[in-house]
């Protein structure tokens, strides 16, 4: 296809209305079309169901905090709300959907919760089936309590994996009827504080981005417990980068040969080599987002591009990726949208 329609969700603190929507012209190489796709309050993250009928956005409404589940028009891509589930206290900060579309997860940075909810037939949800509270902390300034910053599912959707930036931990949950049970804990270095991760689509690899020290772990995954052993960590920033840096998002390619991790403050993304045989990392190169604070990027359905957004310039960035190499190639800079935050595609 041509044309693809992405979403991204953002800030709503001062000129955001909340998910903005915009369209990738590959063959002209250009994002064009940017406009409000749907009001909502605090849209951080969002996601896509495989089958592209259905938008699921974190969201603020009044004191409580939720998800906010829309509809997708198959022709415009025009978004319209189906319901909200929300709870008192702060939104979420992060949002899955697994394949089936039979369940979302939400991770709160701030409440310390991982909830499920049941999805009915046409997309809508149920109220939450399953709420997880966490305790615990570490010695880094920001880990006074549990910061979940991620709940998702493992490649054949077993387990929902949650990550605690907060405690240093990657949990691992089973999903049954809706209901969350713990089944595994797998701790990261004290002051790391894990962020995201992507599985490689081997799946048996598995990529965390750390936020606080600004590394890469290389996880190998065990299907059968849900378990994670170390292979690896790298940086994600130059040895001699003495500014502050705040890891962000972590995507892997579709052929799975190159690791891609965001770096707010050196404001890059930092290209990875896959091994394909053992996980491991190999470095390529630096390649900067052309903006300030770089929250999250994706690539797009077809491998060939990459659009970076830049929180606090309020800006997207157009990338070229090189299928063969990793790198990145500057297209389009500058293209305005509002506190920008998560950025997602409908799937090809």
């Amino acid at each position: 296809m041509a044309k693809v329609i992405g979403y991204v969700g953002t800030y709503t603190k001062e000129a955001s209305k909340g998910v903005y929507q915009f369209t990738l012209d590959s063959e002209k190489k250009e994002i064009i079309d940017v406009k409000l796709a749907a009001e909502l309050s605090n849209p951080t993250y969002i996601t896509v169901s495989d089958d592209n009928k259905n938008l699921y956005a974190v969201a603020k409404e009044g004191e409580n905090g939720g998800v906010t589940s829309f509809s997708i028009n198959n022709d415009s891509g025009k978004l319209t709300k189906l319901n909200s589930q929300t709870s008192a206290g702060a939104p979420p900060c992060h949002v899955s959907v697994n394949q089936h579309k039979s369940n979302v997860v939400t991770a709160n940075y701030h409440t310390t919760k991982i909830t499920s909810y049941v999805i009915n037939e046409d997309g809508s949800l149920n109220p939450a089936t399953s709420v997880m509270e966490h305790e615990g902390s570490g010695p880094h300034e920001r880990q006074e309590k549990p910061h979940m910053h991620f709940a998702g599912f493992t490649p054949d959707e077993k387990y929902v994996i949650a990550i605690d930036l907060g405690s240093d931990r990657i949990l691992t949950y089973r999903l049954n009827d809706g209901k969350l049970e713990i089944v595994q804990v797998y701790t990261t270095s004290p002051g790391s504080g894990p962020r995201h991760i992507t599985f490689h689509p081997n799946k048996k690899f598995a990529y965390v981005m750390t936020e606080l020290s600004s590394e890469v772990l290389v996880l190998h995954y065990d299907k059968n417990d849900g378990s994670f052993t170390k292979q690896q960590s790298i940086s994600t920033i130059p040895e001699d980068f003495e500014e502050t840096n705040d890891g962000s998002a972590i995507h892997i390619s579709p052929d799975g040969q190159y690791v891609y991790a965001g770096n707010r403050g050196h404001n890059s993304i930092a290209v990875f080599k896959v091994n394909q045989d053992t996980g491991q990392l190999t470095f390529i190169e630096w390649t900067s987002t052309e903006g300030d604070w770089p929250r999250d990027f994706v690539i797009d359905p077809s491998g060939k591009f990459l659009v970076a957004t830049n929180q606090k310039s309020n800006t997207m960035t157009l990338f070229n990726r090189d299928q063969t190499t990793g790198k990145l190639e500057l297209i389009q800079s500058d293209v305005k949208v509002p506190e920008p935050v998560c950025v997602k595609f409908l799937n090809l």
